[in-house]
C-alpha cells in the first residue's frame, strides 16, 4: 500500500485525502491548526456557499486560468459536489445568482461531513503539526519534516490554500515549498477583496446595504474596467459586498499596474433610463413642492444616504422643491446614474476572500493535478493559480482539483 501525505485541512485536502484513501492509499494528513476547516467554517459568513447550480458555462464563473479546470469539473463536476452532500445526509438549497448552500445554513455541517468522510475512509489525521520542509529524496519518496517528526511517503499533496484570513491558517506556506522544489510563484494578491475609497464622506455611509443597483469601473483614462448588477454595501473605510468583489479582481489588477486611480459609478436606478427617471424625479417633485430640497428624497434614495447625495448635488438644501432649475434637476439625475466614487487601493490580502497568483499552472497537469517537474508532488485548491468569482466557484474549484489529486495521487504512486 502507497503513502500518501495530504498537507493540509481545508476542503481541497479533505477531499483529496478521502479521495486517495478510496482510491487504495494509505494517507496522512496533517494541519498545523487546532482542527480542519477553519477558515471554511467562516464562509460565506458561516452558511457555506458549495458551488453554483450554473448549468451552461462554468468556467465563465473564474477570473484566471478556468480552462485549466475543464478536466477537473469533467471528473467532479458541480452536480457531483452536490450529491456528494446529498447523499451524505446534507440537503442542499439554491438561492439567488445559482449559489448552493446547505439547507442547514451552517457550514459547520460541511466540514463535519469532509471530516466524516475522511475518517471513514481510513485517513489518520494529524492536528497542530506545522509542516516546515518537503524534501524529495528520490523519484518515489518524500520526506516531511514538521516541527514534531519527518513522515515519508511516495506521493505529497499540497493543499495549504493561499493567504487570506491568515487566523485560519492560510498563511502561504505552500508557497515556499512549492518554489523550494522548483515550481514558479505566480505573485500572490488579494482577490474578492472590499475596496478602498478616496472619499471623506464614504464615512457617513458605513453599514448602508444597497440591492438591486449597477456599479461600473473605469480606468483612469476612461477606459471601461467591468461592471455588475446586484447587492453592495459601504463602509468606514470605502466599499464591498458582492458586486463590489467580483469586479475587485480586475481593479486590483489595474491598481497594481499603478496608472491611477479607479473610478467607480454607482447607478441608483438601472431599473429606469434617464428619461424614465426623469419623469420619476418630476412626479416626486410635484409630491413635495413645498418641501425644501433635502426633505423631498426619501422616495427616491434611503435615508442615510440623502444627506451626501444632498451634498454633492450642490442644490441648496433648503431650497424649495418647487424652485429647483432643470439644471439641478440634471445634476441630481446625473448623480442617481453616474453616482461617483473614487478607488484608490483594496484592503489587504488577510482580509480578501480568496487569494489570486500561486503556483503557475502551466507547470502542473490539468488532467491529474501532478506536477511536471516533480513526479509524485500534486496540488489541490488556493495554492493553484486561479481564483473564481463570488458564487460558489473557488470552493468548487477546491473539491474538483482535491477529487483530481487524490485520485491520481493514489493511481499514480501505486503504479510506481
Amino acid at each position: 500500500m502507497k503513502k500518501i501525505i495530504v498537507i493540509g485541512g481545508g476542503p481541497a485536502g479533505m477531499m483529496a485525502a478521502a479521495t486517495a484513501a478510496e482510491n487504495g492509499a494509505q494517507v496522512i494528513l496533517l494541519e498545523k491548526k487546532e482542527q480542519v476547516g477553519k477558515k471554511l467554517k467562516i464562509t460565506g459568513k458561516g452558511r457555506c456557499n458549495i458551488t453554483s447550480a450554473e448549468e451552461e458555462n462554468f468556467i465563465a464563473g473564474y477570473a484566471k486560468n478556468g480552462r485549466f479546470l475543464y478536466s477537473a469539473l469533467n471528473e467532479f463536476s458541480n452536480w457531483d459536489v452536490i450529491r456528494f452532500f446529498i447523499s451524505r445526509g446534507l440537503k442542499t438549497k439554491v438561492e439567488r445568482g445559482k449559489r448552493v448552500f446547505p439547507e442547514t445554513d451552517d457550514a459547520e455541517d460541511v466540514v463535519k461531513i469532509l471530516y466524516d468522510n475522511m475518517k471513514k475512509a481510513g485517513v489518520k489525521v494529524y492536528t497542530n503539526i506545522a509542516v516546515q520542509k518537503i524534501n524529495h529524496l528520490n523519484a518515489n519518496t518524500f520526506s516531511v519534516i514538521s516541527d514534531k517528526d519527518e513522515f515519508l511517503a511516495d506521493a505529497v499533496i499540497i493543499a495549504t490554500g493561499g493567504m487570506s484570513y491568515p487566523g485560519t491558517g492560510s498563511t502561504g506556506d505552500g508557497y515556499k515549498w512549492a518554489e523550494s522544489l522548483g515550481h514558479t510563484i505566480v505573485e500572490p494578491r488579494p482577490g474578492l477583496v472590499p475596496l478602498v475609497a478616496k472619499e471623506e464622506w464614504i464615512k457617513e455611509l458605513q453599514g448602508l446595504s444597497l440591492r438591486n443597483v449597477k456599479t461600473t469601473a473605469y480606468q483612469a483614462d476612461g477606459k471601461k474596467i467591468g461592471e455588475d448588477f446586484g447587492e453592495m454595501l459601504f463602509t468606514h473605510f470605502g466599499v464591498s459586498g458582492p458586486i463590489i468583489l467580483t469586479l475587485s479582481r480586475k481593479i486590483g489588477d489595474y491598481l497594481a499596474k499603478k496608472q491611477g486611480d479607479v473610478n467607480l459609478e454607482i447607478d441608483y436606478k438601472p431599473a429606469l433610463n434617464e428619461e424614465q427617471l426623469e419623469k420619476r424625479i418630476l412626479r416626486d417633485f410635484e409630491k413635495y413642492s413645498r418641501k425644501k430640497f433635502k426633505n423631498s428624497l426619501d422616495d427616491l434614495l434611503p435615508q442615510k444616504l440623502i444627506p451626501v447625495m444632498v451634498t454633492l448635488s450642490e442644490i441648496n438644501p433648503e431650497k424649495p422643491v418647487n424652485q429647483i432649475t432643470k439644471e439641478e434637476r440634471k445634476k441630481l439625475l446625473s448623480l442617481l446614474k453616474r453616482f461617483p466614487i473614487t478607488i484608490i487601493g483594496t484592503r489587504s490580502i488577510k482580509e480578501a476572500i480568496v487569494t489570486t497568483g500561486g503556483v503557475n499552472v502551466k507547470e502542473v497537469d490539468p488532467k491529474t493535478m501532478q506536477s511536471k517537474l516533480v513526479e509524485g508532488l500534486f496540488f489541490a485548491g488556493e495554492i493553484l493559480d486561479i481564483d473564481g468569482y463570488t458564487g460558489g466557484y473557488n470552493l468548487q474549484a477546491a473539491f474538483s482539483t482535491g477529487f483530481v489529486a487524490g485520485k491520481y495521487a493514489a493511481k499514480i504512486s501505486a503504479s510506481n
